[in-house]
């Protein structure tokens, strides 16, 4: 006598359901989150005048990923030196 699983694994809507979610998880892949969820925006001027948030933006949005400790002139030290890279 099939159990529960076994019936499940024999259906169709079960391979379907797992099939779109494989599907779902390439297309992710695929395409990234930016263009499904974009980024905020950079903020502008001088970053000295940034606050400890823009400027922990700026280094996210260039994956140049900034400690949790780090103090804003750290966070300040690292944007200087990465703005004048190309």
């Amino acid at each position: 006598m099939p159990t529960p699983i076994d019936r499940a694994f024999q259906s169709r809507g079960a391979f379907l359901g797992f099939a779109g979610i494989i599907t779902a998880v390439a297309a992710w892949g695929i395409w990234g989150s930016d263009s499904m969820f974009p980024k905020e925006a950079d903020p502008r001027g001088d970053p000295e005048n940034w606050s400890q948030e823009e400027l922990r933006r700026w280094l996210n949005n260039r994956s140049l990923l900034p400690s949790s400790t780090a103090t804003r002139a750290e966070l300040l030290h690292r944007v200087k030196d990465n703005l004048k890279r190309p």
